[in-house]
């Protein structure tokens, strides 16, 4: 366990940018500290492998005071990944993760097997190997700022911003395969983010800091979203934090229909599902190819000109109930598409039937007594679904 107690950072000219500061980082665990700009994330994450050197207090690993480590001892048991990868443009992508190793006293040949090891855990080709940064994409960079962090197989891992310089699509790869890495390795991982989508995403735990360096709340995603603790919090979370909690219940208990899917040629003479007037159009291997009458399904192969689009759909027992109505909100027809892990279409499911499973969440969660506010909370969530329609 890291543990920060009562740290505060105040520099020479008397800004104070981390301002007593206590905090446990359990063992195993992804730790995001989340703010606005200039709320010490940063620097409480340099203090950590004392590339910043607190003004007060004192910093305990696993018991001990880092103080009392050699600094250099210290910043290599620690894996640290910023924004960018911060690699060596000098050296070859196999050496740049093998630098640690090197540092370490490993032979050459040991250190680039395991770079290599390395590189397909982080889903780089090792064909890559004997490239120079500049020849990689920025989500190929970074994934080899994770893979050098990992090199020497420290505890814990330092990410500071490391994914926020890359496209939203690049991103959301870069933060699934982080996720993955953790629940191979479970290291202990601090996270610094700018970002409260990545921050609910990743983090075990989320220490909300404010303006200053102060700590506003230190929580666990769902209990962050349920319950802020004040208007600053509340605020920082964003007006839309009711539809994020929704990416905690689960969307396997959906009751899904199948009558509304249709294979080629499979238009003709039906009817629809009675509260919806299209069919799901499917092809022969049973993956959806968009909504339609069943006039526009009676050829074999439907015309995709004259179908609408289905929306993204979702993996039941995989996937969030969050998920799922941005599904159903996305959909022209307002009804999601439940798919198997092979993108087969499984049924669909109405935004009035998610609306329903939120409630029965909010009410199993909070209990019985609270059964009837909760229901005006998902009636809530529900509302804003249909206005984003």
């Amino acid at each position: 366990m890291i543990r920060i107690e009562s740290v505060t950072k105040r520099y020479p000219d008397g800004t104070v940018a981390v301002d007593r500061l206590s905090l446990d980082i359990p063992d195993r665990s992804i730790t995001v500290l989340v703010g606005p700009s200039g709320c010490g994330k940063t620097t409480t994450l340099r203090m950590i492998n004392r590339m910043v050197e607190p003004t007060e207090g004192s910093i305990l690993l696993d018991g001990a005071d880092i103080r009392q480590q050699p600094v250099n001892t210290l910043r290599r048991s620690m894996g640290y990944v910023i924004q960018n990868a911060g690699l060596f443009q000098h050296r070859t992508i196999v050496d740049n993760i093998a630098t640690v190793p090197r540092l370490l006293g490993w032979s050459r040949q040991k250190a680039r097997a395991r770079a290599a090891e390395l590189m397909e855990r982080v889903g780089l080709d090792t064909a890559l190997a004997k490239r120079y940064p500049y020849q990689l994409s920025g989500g190929q960079q970074q994934r080899v700022g994770v893979a050098r962090a990992l090199a020497a197989d420290p505890p814990v891992l330092l990410m500071d911003e490391p994914f926020s310089a890359v496209d939203p699509v690049v991103r959301k790869g870069l933060q699934d395969e982080l996720l993955r890495l953790q629940g191979e390795l479970g290291k202990t991982i601090v996270f610094v983010t700018h970002d409260i989508d990545e921050a609910i995403k990743l983090g075990t735990m989320v220490a909300v800091l404010r303006t200053g360096g102060r700590l506003a709340q230190f929580a666990p995603p769902a209990e962050l979203l349920s319950a802020p603790a004040d208007p600053f919090v509340e605020d920082f979370l964003g007006a839309d934090r009711g539809i994020r909690r929704l990416s905690f219940f689960p969307s396997d208990g959906l009751e899904l229909r199948t009558e509304p899917l249709a294979g080629p040629g499979a238009g003709g003479g039906r009817s629809t599902a009675g509260d919806t007037p299209y069919l799901l159009a499917t092809d022969a291997d049973g993956r959806p190819l968009g909504w339609g009458t069943p006039d526009d399904l009676t050829a074999d192969t439907p015309d995709p000109g004259r179908l609408l689009p289905y929306g993204r759909p979702f993996v039941p027992g995989t996937d969030s109930l969050r998920t799922a109505l941005d599904g159903a909100v996305l959909s022209p027809t307002g009804w999601a598409v439940a798919v198997d892990a092979e993108g087969r279409a499984l049924g669909v499911v109405s935004q009035q039937t998610i609306g329903e499973a939120i409630r029965a969440a909010h009410t199993a969660e909070a209990g019985p007594a609270a059964a009837e506010p909760e229901t005006d909370t998902a009636e809530a969530d529900t509302d804003t679904a249909e206005a984003a329609r």
